[in-house]
This record gives C-alpha cells, sequence and structure tokens, in this order.
C-alpha cells in the first residue's frame, strides 16, 4: 500500500498523521518535540506511526513537513553572519527602514529597534547601476565584485546577499555577481533578490533576500539531517516542506529559498480549518489554533485562507506570500505570574517542551495554564491514550503559588489564569477580525491544537462566533492539513502602469511569460501535466497609495477593454470591504504575478449516516469540576465512541488520544456526520 505522511513540529509535541491512499484511513501519532534538533522528533514520530498501523515505513512514499527552524533562527537571533552587496550610496538601506513604528500610540517611546540581519560593517556598495526602466546607466566593474567578495569572504561571513537597486527591472548584474561568487567561493550561500522578491520596494526586497540567506545555513543543515537520518534508515520518500502560503516544496528548494516557510507550521492549519468549515457548511471561519508555547489564529472567507503578501517575524515586515495568521504568546505552557503591579498575568513566557508545565513532572515548578486546567478539572490527569499521566498535585502547589499571591483560594486563582489567557487570545482574533473590519460573529470558530478545544467554548462566547467547531483529530489539523497542501511557487514582475496608459497587450504578454516560469519550474518539480495549474493575479491599488492588493485575474480577460473593468470592479470591491470606502482617484498596477500549482491527491473525512442523539455509550465516568461558580457533576465522555447526531449537554469533558474537549455548562454540542463536533448555546443551533 502507498501512504503519506504529515509532520508538524510544535513547541511540546511533534504531530505526525499517516494517510493510508487506498483506504482513506488517518492514522494520528504524537512524540515530544526536540528542540535541540528537530529532526530527531520528526523521526522518532515516523516511527512511531508506522508501528502504530503495523506497517513497514519503507510503505510511506511522501512526508509533508511543517517546521519551525527557520522562525525560530529569527526569533532567536540564531541565524547566519550575512554579508550584503547592494549599490552604492544605498549600503544603510536596512538600517534607514520605514518610519513606521508599532503600536499603541507611544509605542516609537519604547520600541527597541532590532539590529539589521547584514550588519553595516559586512555591508558592500557597488557602482553599478540599473534605471527603474532596466537600462544598464554604470556597467558592471568585476574587479571591483571580487575584491568586495573577498573583503566579505575573510571577514567570516556564512551567506551573502546581492540586492541591487532596480534589479527588480533587470537582474543582469545580480545574476553575474551571483556567478562571479560562486566561482571564487563555490560553497558560500549566495542569494540574490531577483530569485526572492523581484519587485519594487528596495527595502522590503533587501531585507526579505537578507532574511533568507539568515535563515539559509541552519535550514540547509536541518533539511540535509532529515535526508541523512531517512537514509540511515533505510528509507527513501520523497520529503516536501509546507510553505508560509499552504502550499508545499521540495527539500532542495526549501534549502535555497527558506523564506518561503517562516510560517510554514500555522499555514497548514489554516488550510484544514477551512477544509473542515466547508465540510459542516460554514465557509467563513475563525481558525484558533492553541499549542504548548503559542496561539495562532487566522480568518478564511469561502473556504480559502485569506493570503497576504507580508508579514512579520518579531520587528522586521518580510514580503513573502503567507497565509494571514496572528501569534500571541497564549499556550498550554504559557506561565502565569503576579508582578510588583499585584496584576495576574500570563506569558508569553512558556515553560515550553522541557521542563514543561509542573504537572508533567520533568523539573517544572512555575504555574500554567495546563496547570491551571489540571487544577479545575477541565483536563483529565492522564493524556495521549494513557502514555502521559500527569501530576496533580504539583499543579496544585504550582498554582497555589498564584492564589497566596492574589488571596484567593487554589480554584479562584486557577480560573483566573484561564480568564486571562482567554481574553489574550481574544486579543488575537479581534486583529485579525475586528481590526480588519470583519464581525466575529459571521464566522464559525474551528479549534485545534493540543489545547485549542479545551477553551474554545470560552472563546466562542467571547467572539460571538457560533458554531464552535472541534474535528475530529484537532490535535494534529495542521498535520492534515499538510496532506491537504498542494505543491506550488510564485513568478512576479514588477509593472507599474496607471488604468489609462496600460496596453492590453502589454499585459497579456507578462502574465504570459511569467506563466512560462511556473510551467518550467513545475517541470522541475516533476508534476505531470494533468496536474498542473496557473493562476494570475495583478497587485492594484488607487495611485500612489503605499499599499497594494492582490486581484485575481485571467489572461483571457484582456482580450477587451472589458477585462480592465472587471479588474477595477474587483479591486474597488476588495479595497471597500478592507477599507469601508473608496476613492474617487486613479488606479494602477503594480505587480503581475503567475503562480504555479501542481494538484496533490487531496485527503478526505469520510461521511457517516446519523445515528442517534443519545450519546451515553460514549460515556466513561463522571467527575465534580469545577466551573465559574462551583463545582458540578460532569460526564466524561471518550471522543471515540461518539458517534454523528450523538448530542453531549454541557457541562461535559470529551477526551481523546490528541486532545481535551470542554463543553462548558449552558451549552451543548452535536457531531455531525464528518464526526466533528459543533457546539452552541441552548437554544440555538440546529
Amino acid at each position: 500500500m502507498a501512504y503519506r505522511l504529515g509532520v508538524d513540529v510544535g513547541g511540546t509535541f511533534t504531530d505526525v498523521l499517516l494517510f493510508n491512499e487506498e483506504t482513506g484511513e488517518l492514522l494520528l501519532a504524537k512524540t515530544p518535540s526536540t528542540p535541540q534538533d528537530q529532526s530527531i522528533g520528526v523521526i522518532d514520530g515516523i516511527r512511531k506511526a508506522a508501528e502504530l498501523a503495523g506497517i513497514d515505513p519503507a510503505e510511506i512514499q511522501l512526508i509533508l513537513h511543517g517546521t519551525t527552524v527557520a522562525t525560530n533562527a529569527v526569533l532567536e537571533g540564531k541565524g547566519a553572519l550575512v554579508g550584503l552587496i547592494t549599490t552604492k550610496g544605498f549600503e544603510q538601506i536596512l538600517h534607514v527602514a520605514r518610519g513606521q513604528t508599532p503600536g499603541p500610540l507611544a509605542g516609537w517611546i519604547i520600541m527597541i529597534k532590532p539590529e539589521p540581519l547584514a550588519p553595516l560593517e559586512l555591508t558592500r556598495g557597488i557602482s553599478a547601476r540599473m534605471s527603474a526602466r532596466g537600462e544598464e546607466m554604470v556597467p558592471l566593474d568585476e574587479e571591483e565584485v571580487r575584491e568586495a567578495v573577498t573583503e566579505l569572504h575573510d571577514a567570516g561571513i556564512e551567506a551573502l546577499t546581492v540586492s541591487l537597486i532596480n534589479s527588480f527591472a533587470n537582474p543582469a548584474h545580480e545574476r553575474r555577481v551571483k556567478e562571479i561568487v560562486q566561482e571564487m567561493f563555490p560553497d558560500l550561500p549566495v542569494t540574490i533578490s531577483t530569485d526572492i522578491l523581484p519587485e519594487f520596494r528596495e527595502y522590503e526586497r533587501t531585507l526579505t533576500t537578507v532574511m533568507n540567506s539568515y535563515v539559509r545555513p541552519k535550514m540547509s543543515l536541518y533539511l540535509a539531517g532529515i535526508k541523512e537520518k531517512l537514509e540511515a534508515a533505510r528509507l527513501h520518500p520523497t520529503v516536501n516542506i509546507v510553505r508560509s502560503d499552504g502550499g508545499v516544496m521540495s527539500l532542495e528548494h526549501a534549502a535555497e529559498k527558506p523564506v518561503a516557510t517562516l510560517m510554514s507550521g500555522p499555514s497548514g492549519g489554516v488550510v484544514a480549518a477551512s477544509y473542515i468549515g466547508e465540510l459542516t457548511g460554514y465557509r467563513n471561519v475563525l481558525s484558533f489554533d492553541m499549542g504548548g508555547t503559542s496561539t495562532d489564529v487566522a480568518i478564511s472567507f469561502g473556504g480559502s485562507p485569506n493570503i497576504v503578501r507580508e508579514t512579520r517575524i518579531g520587528y522586521y515586515p518580510v514580503k513573502a506570500s503567507t497565509v494571514d495568521v496572528q501569534s500571541v504568546g497564549a499556550g498550554g505552557g504559557s506561565i502565569a505570574h503576579v508582578p510588583i503591579t499585584g496584576a495576574l498575568r500570563v506569558g508569553p513566557q512558556s515553560a515550553g517542551a522541557e521542563p514543561g508545565p509542573a504537572c508533567y513532572g520533568k523539573g517544572g515548578e512555575e504555574p500554567t495554564v495546563t496547570d491551571a486546567n489540571l487544577v479545575l478539572g477541565h483536563l483529565p490527569p492522564r493524556l495521549l491514550g494513557g502514555e502521559m499521566t500527569l501530576d496533580v498535585e504539583a499543579a496544585k502547589a504550582a498554582v497555589e503559588k498564584i492564589a497566596r499571591a492574589l488571596d484567593l483560594d487554589l480554584y479562584q486563582a486557577a480560573q483566573g489564569i484561564i480568564d486571562i489567557v482567554n481574553e489574550n487570545m481574544f486579543g488575537a482574533i479581534r486583529l485579525v477580525s475586528i481590526q480588519r473590519g470583519y464581525d466575529p460573529r459571521d464566522f464559525a470558530l474551528v479549534a485545534f491544537g493540543g489545547a485549542g478545544p479545551l477553551h474554545v467554548n470560552a472563546l466562542s462566547q467571547l467572539t460571538g462566533s457560533w458554531p464552535a467547531i472541534v474535528p475530529p483529530t484537532p490535535g494534529v489539523l495542521s498535520a492534515l492539513g499538510f496532506l491537504h497542501s498542494d505543491i506550488r511557487n510564485e513568478f512576479a514582475q514588477t509593472y507599474i502602469r496607471t488604468m489609462d496608459k496600460v496596453e492590453l497587450h502589454e499585459v497579456k504578454q507578462g502574465l504570459a511569460k511569467l506563466a512560462e516560469q511556473a510551467i518550467a519550474w513545475l517541470d522541475g518539480e516533476g508534476i505531470p501535466s494533468p496536474r498542473r495549474r496557473v493562476r494570475y493575479e495583478i497587485d492594484v491599488r488607487y495611485y500612489r497609495q503605499g499599499y497594494e492588493f492582490p486581484v485575481e485575474v485571467t489572461p483571457e480577460q484582456f482580450d477587451s477593454p472589458a477585462g480592465f473593468d472587471k479588474l477595477v470592479a474587483d479591486f474597488k470591491e476588495i479595497h471597500e470591504r478592507n477599507y469601508g470606502f473608496n476613492l474617487d482617484s486613479l488606479i494602477e498596477m503594480v505587480n503581475l504575478r503567475a503562480i504555479g500549482i501542481g494538484e496533490v491527491r487531496k485527503v478526505e473525512l469520510q461521511k457517516y449516516d446519523l445515528d442517534s442523539e443519545d450519546a451515553s455509550p460514549a460515556v466513561i465516568e463522571e467527575h465534580h469540576i469545577h466551573f465559574k461558580g462551583g463545582f458540578l457533576p460532569t460526564l466524561i465522555y471518550q471522543r471515540e465512541k461518539l458517534r454523528p447526531g450523538n448530542v453531549i449537554k454541557g457541562p461535559a469533558v470529551i477526551t481523546q488520544t490528541d486532545s481535551t474537549t470542554v463543553i462548558l455548562p449552558g451549552h451543548y454540542g452535536k457531531v455531525d456526520p464528518y464526526l466533528n463536533i459543533l457546539i452552541w448555546p441552548d437554544g440555538q443551533g440546529q
């Protein structure tokens, strides 16, 4: 038989989902993450999944891997020593940056501006120059280039970036510089901006390319380690790495362009949440992924994740296609503390995987969200199907510190921790919904991650997003999203024209040229013709506006002037949706883009006939569990025994191998034909 495997490395656990391509059967496994070398946890997860399925690991033909290696390198400041070659006079481009500071209103007062990822002392300017129209103004001085490269190499750089002014209009100088570097120092990784972001805006293009160089050696080492470990185990699957936009790419491509993986992990969950929303009939969803160290939230429309052209990693604005995800330092391992102000705080500090929450028994002593859930009884004392036993007394001792500091009883302190972390996560949801002009009450809320289903009912109360949806395998949903991802890559060309000066044939020719590049890339990835698809976008904005929106187009629509009318109408609809208004102003194109897509067979969840509403056969025990107001008798259900159509009255706790779901008093859950649990307030829903 043929198998596919999705692997998602989290801060606490590495999630693995095995898909049997012949039967459609899914099997999940979780292993502890190994922060010192993520590939160890990945290989452990592969072996465990194969063992549970009773198969030879060699039967796994494709591995789809979401990784945080690049993200962690940036956030922890542990990337490579990067040299930068740019145009003379622009050596300080990373220092000048943009005249924007983060909020709130006085954020500039407390902002600590990060050091550029390529130090000024390792930056060299060369005299070669292109005009904005791509005409050579100053020819390339190859001796000058060799001298600059030698100085940087002797200074100990580990990667080199080449980002010349106006290279988006003509990359000839950049490409020749790369050839020279490779002739001189074949082992030095060199990245040119037109291979990463061939678009205008010099700061963003340079920063994104420098970031690619910054994470490239570490990512290459990691990917080589995975390949070596698989070969040592005599396994030879195809390994694809998940991109930030929810697509996937080959190991080789990921090693060259790791900047495209900065949101690799979160993107899989958003793709899967969109799919789950479609299955349940709610095509507009908010996704809520709560893990051990952080929570990621995102928004999807019409069954597709919202893709943006820019994201932030720390303070750095990275221009790369990515799912629109907001992260907050709120997870099961988030540490609760009472600072000198006397107000309870939760996170962003986390106990992580090592030592982990106090209840893990690995040496952690600080109170965490997981400890609070265990104290209240929301979390059972045994996790991972009984593989992991939690120390209730250690959790109580940790939470007691908060109780003493605030002069509360143990359960009030635990509930306070839960309430605070819920508000923190609600703040992240506001960023992708209310702050963008969307009412969260118009969206369903899909919960996943190991801790998401524990908190989703409370989050739906705060947001008004109903139903709260808990998928069949919430703890490994990101891995399911990876199994649902297509191979993809983008090819762009800057084309700045106001609509009154655009030539129809130029637009169509530009899109056709980009499509040729996309098809050539799909050829190189070994994608057969029937599974190839090319999507087209044009970035559009009001004349001289600072931000643009990608608008989906087809080359055929530019066979007549009516195609421009449609482009303008589509842009105005998007602008209205995002900003709430439109302008009486000229509209201009900014970039043309072709997206090459290699379609893969999608994982489909099996649909079952509805059974009775009686969920009592799934009850395994009854506990007294603390909710707001005191202890209540609460039935504990086993998720695997629930059948489609079953109705679970709150309060209730539903346990399963990869997660735990809490249904609060005054609410109920209903199991749909795809085994999702839809949670509603009493009297609402179907």
